[in-house]
């Protein structure tokens, strides 16, 4: 029996954040701290806030994973290295990241977006 989950408990009573930087071996530019606030886990999905600060490094997503996104403050820019072309995300705007992507992700102004990924 499946039941309503609330993700997110309101501003304050948010999740502690887990902290990380790009793997060194990844980095393009800069070396930002990255905030990541878990609202909710599920074997086959996960979603919750992400801040970053502005910088770049090379993405690689697994074949089984893909990402919703919707950017709430600040500029994202996804390059895709197929096609050696990039799309802007800004504030109140979505994307979605396909499974098998492999490109670079760009913070142009300081980022905070919700997330969900769901292996497929």
């Amino acid at each position: 029996m499946s039941s309503l989950h609330l993700a997110g408990f309101g501003e304050l009573s948010q999740p502690e954040a887990s902290i990380d930087y790009p793997r060194p071996d990844r980095l393009v530019t800069g070396n930002p701290k990255r905030l990541t606030y878990s609202l909710y886990e599920h074997p086959h999905m996960d979603c919750g806030i992400w801040q970053c600060e502005v910088g770049a490094w090379n993405i690689q997503f697994a074949d089984n994973k893909q990402e919703f996104f919707q950017v709430i403050e600040g500029v994202v820019r996804i390059h895709d290295a197929k096609t050696a072309s990039f799309v802007e995300v800004t504030a109140g705007n979505a994307g979605i990241i396909p499974p098998a992507f492999v490109g670079t992700f760009e913070v142009v102004e300081t980022v905070k977006k919700y997330y969900v990924i769901v292996e497929v």
